[in-house]
């Protein structure tokens, strides 16, 4: 591993390096935050992939693509004055320090939760009205019902253990089958989203995190449907004209490998 000059060093290359290609690129020089936003959130759905598939190499590259961005949106923040990676750097250190008091103060944790309970509270004593403030809009439906639970539970607003979670889930369950067998489009949506709140809800007690989960059966999903489309080929036929008992064959063989 490197040392703190060599880790510094490296910094300083990369500002070097932003400061002539914004002064000497005509497609850096023409960037603003406006045009890198869609560009950074590519870039952190790649280094979510990278992650889910454990390729360290692939996460270090695409954390340099992220930390690159960062550099990018500082350099721009310098150039209008509002501030630059220094303000960037300074900013995050005092959220730290000011959120951390069982570290840098005299106050005392017993375990994590008392951590993120400590967090949220520090954030309403800071001027913020809600818990829920710190949710982007913009998250996708999923990742953003876990991030709400994630809040509120900060707060104590929670479940006391799993089995209560699992009880909510089944009842759920039985009232989208209700509206199920009623027909009532708006209200089968409306029973459906509250299951799957219920089981991001139930995901959260069992320590697992139901983006991870959904990506990684749908990664398995798509290798397995890709051999079944190699094989159809292999055989020189088509999916369209395979009986659901021929696709099932090479589909447990997918599974299988």
């Amino acid at each position: 591993m490197h040392t703190r000059e060599d880790q510094l060093k490296a910094f300083d290359r990369l500002l070097t390096i932003m400061d002539e290609l914004r002064e000497q690129c005509p497609w850096d020089k023409k960037q603003t935050m406006q045009t890198l936003r869609h560009l950074t959130i590519e870039e952190t759905y790649e280094l979510g992939d990278a992650i889910l598939d454990n390729d360290l190499e692939e996460v270090k590259k695409e954390l340099g693509d992220l930390l690159l961005h960062i550099i990018f949106y500082a350099k721009i923040g310098s150039e209008t004055k509002d501030f630059d990676i220094a303000d960037v750097a300074n900013s995050i250190c005092d959220k730290l320090i000011d959120r951390h008091p069982h570290i840098y103060g005299d106050v005392v944790v017993n375990d994590e939760l008392d951590v993120q309970r400590n967090w949220e509270n520090l954030k309403l004593k800071e001027g913020k009205k809600s818990v829920l403030e710190g949710v982007p809009k913009s998250l996708p439906a999923l990742v953003k019902a876990n991030r709400i639970q994630d809040k509120v539970a900060g707060v104590g607003f929670d479940w006391e253990a799993p089995e209560q979670v699992f009880e909510k889930l089944q009842e759920e369950l039985a009232e989208f089958q209700e509206e199920v067998k009623a027909g009532d489009q708006d209200k089968i949506e409306a029973e459906f989203g509250d299951v799957l709140f219920s089981m991001i809800n139930y995901a959260r007690f069992l320590d697992v995190n139901p983006e991870n989960a959904l990506e990684r059966t749908n990664k398995k999903f798509i290798k397995r449907f890709q051999y079944l489309e190699s094989k159809a080929k292999e055989n020189n036929k088509s999916l369209k004209d395979m009986t659901l008992a021929e696709m099932d064959v090479f589909w447990e063989e997918a599974k299988k490998l």
